[in-house]
């Protein structure tokens, strides 16, 4: 498999920990997105959304959108399983990943920040403000469903990591870089740092990426 990604791409990070927790071999093919790459005629003829992240099969099909990718690979391959056994907790597991890959992510892309900024014409602080308010907002919505729910384990959903912890583990890195302080939301804080510490995460942290800036990489996973 190839997986076109960018360091900083936090559905490009989702698939990442997914593929990783599957044990699925893949080459990794960065496509930077502060070079413009996502839009010239090569990675538009194989995703024309020219969004990240892709995967391309052994055969050549195209996958495309995170979380489509991973309900892919957790019915075509072997290994830990991204989705519980029941019906009530696939679905409670789905809508904690909706809540932050659908909801909150969308808000906060490269493709919004330019808008907000080259079309908008917003300054400098209420375009930082931003980021960091969908950031916060998710976190304290995420919290809420967490906090006390007789399903939440270690993980989200449970003692072993699933979906919903592959979208919040991406969330968090982000939130933290707004510079938000997760003590605010502990079940949020356990649970991304019960995350972090397995090495199908921090390995596909953005910071540990082949195109992390080499001044950014070796930096703390979970910061």
């Amino acid at each position: 498999m190839k997986l076109y990604s960018f360091w900083r791409s936090l559905a490009s990070f989702r698939v990442r920990i997914a593929l990783n927790l599957k044990g699925v071999a893949y080459e990794q093919v960065a496509v930077d997105i502060d070079r413009q790459q996502h839009r010239d005629g090569g990675y538009a003829a194989l995703n024309p959304q020219m969004a990240l992240p892709a995967l391309v099969l052994d055969d050549g099909t195209v996958l495309t959108q995170s979380l489509a990718i991973l309900d892919y690979l957790d019915e075509a391959c072997p290994g830990a399983a991204l989705l519980p056994g029941d019906a009530k907790g696939r679905a409670r597991v789905r809508a904690l990943a909706a809540m932050i890959a659908c909801d909150a992510h969308p808000l906060t892309t490269p493709r919004v920040q330019r808008y907000l900024t080259e079309v908008l014409h917003v300054d400098d602080a209420a375009r930082a403000a931003w980021p960091r308010h969908w950031a916060a907002e998710m976190l304290a919505a995420v919290e809420a469903q967490l906090a006390g729910h007789a399903a939440t384990g270690r993980f989200c959903h449970g003692d072993a990591p699933t979906m919903a912890d592959i979208c919040l583990a991406g969330h968090a890195v982000f939130a933290r870089n707004q510079g938000l302080d997760l003590g605010a939301t502990p079940t949020v804080q356990r649970v991304f740092e019960a995350a972090m510490a397995l090495p199908a995460f921090a390995s596909a942290h953005p910071l540990a990426q082949p195109d992390t800036p080499a001044a950014l990489r070796g930096k703390p996973a979970a910061s």
